[in-house]
């Protein structure tokens, strides 16, 4: 395994107790989940795009997400631009058998944040997009398995 896997392997198993919530955000490749990386993680959120590409790469991480045992293994709908995206990506999980934990409209204000170098909750904290993702954070924090494991 290499150093950097390791690394991040033994934070994670290190690093949650009863008062603290580790968030990591993984590139977009298999690797990490091919390297025991994964061990310590109640919940893996895999973020998918409401494109038929980004949806099947989506279902083929729930699924390595669920061979390794992973207790929650759900999906997020990121840049959803209209009722149309919505009922697509509903559909897909619908007929794959994925959880759909929660959608993230799409919105010009993360763009213009990251344009100004600025967090998007500090750059237009009541933008749909940043109280879509505080009311994700919220739903993560009351989550099973986290509850029952700190």
């Amino acid at each position: 395994m290499c150093s950097s896997h390791a690394t991040v392997r033994g934070l994670l198993h290190e690093a949650p107790d009863a008062e603290r919530v580790v968030v990591v955000d993984n590139e977009a490749s298999p690797e990490h989940l091919s390297r025991a990386t994964t061990e310590a993680v109640d919940v893996m959120l895999v973020i998918a795009e409401p494109y038929f590409k980004s949806l099947e790469t989506a279902r083929r991480y729930c699924v390595m997400g669920k061979q390794l045992g992973i207790p929650r293994v759900t999906v997020v709908a990121n840049k959803v631009r209209d009722e149309n995206d919505a009922a697509a990506i509903e559909g897909f999980c619908e007929s794959n058998g994925l959880d759909l934990f929660a959608q993230v409209p799409f919105d010009p204000m993360l763009a213009e944040a990251e344009r100004a170098g600025a967090a998007p909750i500090d750059h237009a904290p009541s933008a749909p997009s940043v109280r879509a993702i505080a009311d994700l954070v919220d739903k993560v924090l009351a989550t099973e398995p986290l509850l029952a494991t700190g």
